[in-house]
């Protein structure tokens, strides 16, 4: 046989493996995953209901409805969220929760600030329990999404977040992507998760009660574990985004509380997720209860993704609360 020939030969049957972005997608919608199937509506809204929650999931179109009276454009996600006998929307009604708002790269020079807000978004009903929200490729940053809402059992929402970006747009070498939720006039704006002082990291976690005293104070708690800090410019416009707290959380998930009713998000800690909190993000006395996340080394062509959870359920303490929560914060860790 020809030297060359048993050379080729070895070639082949050696395949090279190529190891996976730690933050690469969990084909789990309809973006990465041919085998989903949906259907498409020409409405504006679709309503999930189980246990005794009620949520309403929306595009980024104007809705003025009996269940969504005056909801404005732009503000997508879950528009409303309601326990059973509960009349008041947890969320401002105009607004949203897990609202899909910026994607930057920590550059001074945004075409546009809100890039999820401005350009059309698609609904897609996979099932009575699960509804995605897809938007192509964005205008100025190219990056493709599709978030799947899927309600639980117990009313709990599970979000996954799956994105493609479709050109090397972003200076600094990662994408940068941040949530909100506008709570509706709590009485408490305080976010509540457990952490450690970014000067005492080595010193044992407590649960701590966070209040930032204005918008773009003190408002981003990274991970205490954090392997990833974006570069972000002095003049970077999103101040919510680059203004990090004194302090670091040490488990993946935090609440706040409304009405007697608890709010609670909980995270992968494989995701790496920022909190991010504003005492006025929603104007007034509506505060903004948020979430971002960095996806470093990114690659235009390849999909990304994380998995979280929204609970919502009456508030009694914070033990019970722990309880309650646990098996999801296990499901999350065992995904």
């Amino acid at each position: 046989m020809k030297p060359g020939v048993c050379l080729l030969a070895l070639m082949v049957e050696v395949p090279l493996i190529f190891a996976a972005h730690p933050l690469a997608a969990p084909r789990r919608t309809s973006l990465t995953n041919p085998q989903i199937k949906y259907q498409l509506t020409d409405q504006h809204t679709v309503t999930l209901r189980r246990g005794n929650v009620t949520a309403i999931i929306v595009d980024n179109a104007a809705v003025d409805t009996k269940a969504l009276p005056g909801h404005r454009a732009g503000y997508n996600g879950v528009a409303s969220l309601k326990y059973t006998g509960q009349d008041e929307n947890l969320f401002v009604p105009a607004l949203a929760g897990l609202n899909f708002e910026h994607i930057h790269d920590g550059t001074p020079d945004l075409k546009e600030k809100f890039e999820p807000r401005k350009f059309p978004m698609q609904l897609r009903i996979i099932s009575a329990d699960t509804v995605e929200l897809y938007q192509p490729p964005t205008e100025n940053w190219k990056l493709e999404s599709c978030g799947r809402y899927q309600i639980l059992e117990d009313g709990t929402l599970e979000y996954t977040f799956e994105c493609i970006p479709h050109a090397d747009l972003f200076k600094n070498g990662y994408i940068g992507l941040f949530w909100a939720s506008y709570i509706q006039a709590p009485e408490d704006c305080r976010i509540h998760f457990y952490g450690k002082p970014v000067k005492q990291l080595n010193q044992s976690e407590t649960l701590l009660h966070a209040r930032t005293p204005s918008h773009g104070v003190d408002s981003t708690h990274p991970p205490a574990h954090g392997a990833f800090f974006p570069e972000l410019a002095a003049n970077f416009p999103l101040t919510l985004v680059n203004h990090p707290s004194a302090y670091r959380y040490s488990q993946p998930w935090y609440y706040g509380i409304r009405d007697n009713y608890s709010y609670t998000q909980l995270f992968r800690d494989r995701d790496q997720i920022w909190f991010a909190q504003s005492p006025t993000g929603g104007g007034g006395k509506n505060p903004a209860w948020d979430f971002q996340w960095f996806i470093p080394d990114y690659q235009p062509g390849e999909a990304y993704g994380f998995v979280m959870r929204a609970h919502y359920a009456p508030w009694s303490d914070h033990a019970t609360l722990q309880k309650s929560v646990q098996k999801h914060l296990s499901a999350l860790a065992q995904d």
